[in-house]
């Protein structure tokens, strides 16, 4: 008759623990301050995201070079094989 709810995600804290660190954040920083916090937060979270995509596309084209030279290598061998 009664079903258990399994939170979505466990070891993260649900409403009213969001609303003690909200004030815990208000105490400690200021109404002021945190404005300012979240602004750089989100900066910093950008960067981290451009920086993450470059290291991406740098892998990405040294795997493509890697797969351009094993073609030109199994092209040359069977051209090789063929004569």
């Amino acid at each position: 008759m009664f079903e258990t709810i399994t939170p979505l995600f466990p070891g993260l804290p649900g409403g009213p623990e969001l609303l003690i660190v909200l004030l815990v954040l208000v105490l400690l920083f200021g109404a002021n301050k945190i404005p300012k916090l979240a602004r750089s937060t989100g900066q910093a979270m950008g960067e981290f995201k451009r920086g993450r995509s470059e290291i991406e596309e740098e892998l990405s084209e040294m795997q493509g070079d890697e797969d351009d030279e094993e073609f030109v290598t199994e092209t040359s061998t069977s051209a090789k094989a063929e004569n």
